[in-house]
């Protein structure tokens, strides 16, 4: 059952984007990976939406949604932790798009 739950979800989530693709929208994951722009880099407009995925604080982006998504940003952190509460990092990430946004 628990494979049937994942397959569901990962064709929801393909299907989902595959929807706001076709509406304009770009999607970023939120994540620590190679090649991730720094959120406070990031080039976020008012012009170009964009949809946000955010993992959780176990396992993050799965790597199935990272590959599917434009790239990626990441909340620079510093020292060994590196890992935010997913409700933390969504506010984090949604005052730095608001800032760019409203200052745009």
């Amino acid at each position: 059952m628990l494979a049937s739950h994942t397959n569901q979800s990962a064709t929801c989530f393909k299907v989902t984007l595959a929807s706001l693709r076709a509406r304009g929208y770009s999607v970023w994951a939120v994540e620590q990976v190679a090649g991730s722009i720094p959120l406070q880099s990031f080039p976020f407009s008012r012009s170009k939406p964009i949809a946000l995925v955010f993992g959780n604080e176990v396992h993050g982006v799965s790597q199935e949604a990272l590959d599917i998504c434009d790239g990626a940003i990441e909340i620079p952190q510093y020292g060994t932790k590196h890992s935010l509460n997913v409700s933390i990092t969504v506010g984090i990430v949604l005052w730095e798009a608001m800032k760019h946004m409203l200052s745009s």
